[in-house]
């Protein structure tokens, strides 16, 4: 499994948490603003803002927060003036980094995003050093069920692929319909770890040292604890044995 599924594996675990699950919500609010005000609050005609809603529900957002953050986005009520900028750099070990925000205050966010990286051991790139390697993809991590029943409910959903590990089933698929896709395999009987709309590189970096998977990990996780910080993708590989020895 690549580095960036066990990571929303991570993240899935860590998001029973209330805390946790509060910065989801008010991260998946700010999307959900800046897709109404950037297409309208009707979803049936706004695609980036029915993939956000999908998003919101698939998080157990409530039906009122998601309206009240698409009314905000639409000037229905007071709102925030978010700026969505993307962030590249480096982790140790040569570790790719590419780092989405939405932020309306562009300096502090910058110098945020900078300090969590230099004090874990990692550096900001020049755009375009890392980002040529990322193509936004729809993942899927699912448990259960044979490999007929899977290849089948996925493929007949309209997913790309389906790799088999030792965690279960990757399933990949075009963004639009990553949340299609993981209704049909529920009804075909899988159990979904994650579903997401998210960034896959062509590239991975296989992470043996200790030292380095501990502060990958660490700057993976000071990043997403920042508000700003919307998503974090990476190419990192970190086998399960080292993982649960870092600590992860």
């Amino acid at each position: 499994m690549s580095g960036h599924s066990k990571w929303a594996t991570i993240k899935h675990k860590k998001g029973a948490a209330d805390k946790a699950r509060a910065k989801v919500f008010n991260k998946i609010a700010r999307l959900l603003e800046v897709a109404a005000r950037e297409g309208g609050a009707d979803p049936t005609s706004n695609a980036s803002l029915r993939t956000v809603i999908m998003k919101a529900k698939a998080a157990q957002m409530t039906n009122d927060a998601i309206e009240r953050a698409v009314k905000r986005g639409a000037g229905l009520s007071e709102g925030g003036n978010y700026e969505s900028i993307t962030y590249e750099g480096y982790a140790p070990g040569g570790v790719a980094l590419l780092i989405e925000v939405l932020t309306d205050n562009r300096n502090r966010t910058s110098a945020d995003v900078r300090n969590a990286l230099s004090k874990l051991g990692g550096s900001m790139a020049e755009p375009g050093a890392v980002g040529w390697q990322f193509n936004r993809r729809g993942v899927i991590l699912a448990t259960g069920g044979d490999e007929e029943t899977v290849m089948m409910a996925a493929l007949e959903a309209g997913a790309d692929d389906v790799v088999a590990d030792e965690d279960g089933w990757r399933i990949t698929s075009d963004p639009s319909i990553v949340y299609e896709v993981r209704d049909a395999l529920q009804a075909a009987g899988l159990n979904i770890v994650s579903a997401e709309s998210t960034m896959v590189s062509s590239v991975t970096i296989e992470v043996t040292d200790a030292d380095d998977a501990r502060k990958i990990l660490r700057i993976m996780d000071a990043l997403e604890d920042n508000d700003d910080v919307q998503d974090v993708f990476s190419n990192f590989d970190i086998s399960d044995e080292l993982m649960e020895a870092v600590g992860g």
